[in-house]
């Protein structure tokens, strides 16, 4: 799997980098679920990007954990920039 995932949709696209920044920092997604009791399933929708609705508490519980900001975790490009 990709470590980065693109998702396009109608304007732009998304990149889903919490993969990327897990392997960056050497941490497991067993010990980012321990550490921060965030389900498995969520953090692996963060990484593919297979998600329609993005829980903003659960983002910024990886934001605190990962001493990161939400782009770093997933990002917007707007294609009509």
């Amino acid at each position: 799997m990709d470590k980065v995932q693109k998702v396009k949709i109608e304007n732009g696209y998304y990149l889903f980098k919490l993969g990327s920044l897990l392997e960056t920092k050497k941490i497991s997604i067993n010990k980012l679920m321990r550490d921060t009791n965030t389900d498995y399933k969520v953090i692996k929708r963060l990484m593919t990007g297979d998600m329609v609705r993005i829980d903003i508490i659960v983002l910024a519980r990886l934001c605190n954990y990962l001493n990161c900001t939400i782009e770093d975790i997933v990002e917007y490009i707007n294609e009509n920039e």
